[in-house]
């Protein structure tokens, strides 16, 4: 706890929202909105759990609904070289990532491993990149075994490679949100 107070009779307690601990005010004073938690109105929180939930706001306001409108790319399994023109999306649910195109792959998020976004464009300086792909490394349900599929925004289809890439930076800041997630 980040408490700056010991409780006693005279001090106020409050507990976050989020984590349920107990912190004097001062350490518990922001405000913040919780809907994934069905609060409706902003509600006290502490300033981790304050960082945190604004965060996901901000991902839930803009990242999701890219994520589920979906982009084309260009997915190899590991088992193949050949590559296959699909169409990526999150589940209405949020629980799968969906792969349409000949074949069909459905790829349960709490089971991804690892999300390494490709990038191209690096100059020693610190110049400029944009991503332009993905390599996933996820567990088949019932499976200890790790697979690895590799996503590719294709150069041929200009007017969907903006939409790739800003697919591929949203599905970066989901991974780093779940890694963050994990962590608490």
């Amino acid at each position: 706890m980040y408490t700056h107070t010991i409780f006693n009779s005279s001090c106020i307690s409050h507990h976050c929202r989020r984590c349920g601990k107990c912190f004097c005010d001062k350490c518990c004073s922001k405000k913040v909105p919780l809907p994934r938690m069905c609060f409706v109105d902003p509600v006290r929180q502490c300033a981790e759990c304050a960082l945190v939930s604004q965060k996901e706001t901000e991902f839930y306001d803009k990242q999701l609904k890219v994520l589920m409108n979906g982009a084309t790319f260009y997915v190899t399994p590991e088992t193949s070289e050949k590559a296959e023109m699909m169409v990526c999306r999150l589940s209405n649910n949020q629980r799968y990532l969906f792969l349409d195109g000949e074949s069909h792959y459905e790829i349960e998020i709490a089971q991804i491993s690892t999300v390494q976004i490709l990038t191209e464009g690096f100059t020693p300086g610190g110049g400029n990149t944009r991503a332009t792909g993905m390599l996933l490394q996820y567990k088949k349900p019932g499976s200890e075994e790790l697979k690895q599929i590799k996503f590719t925004a294709g150069e041929d289809f200009n007017s969907n490679k903006k939409l790739s890439a800003t697919w591929l930076a949203a599905m970066h800041k989901a991974a780093k949100l779940l890694y963050e997630s994990r962590d608490q």
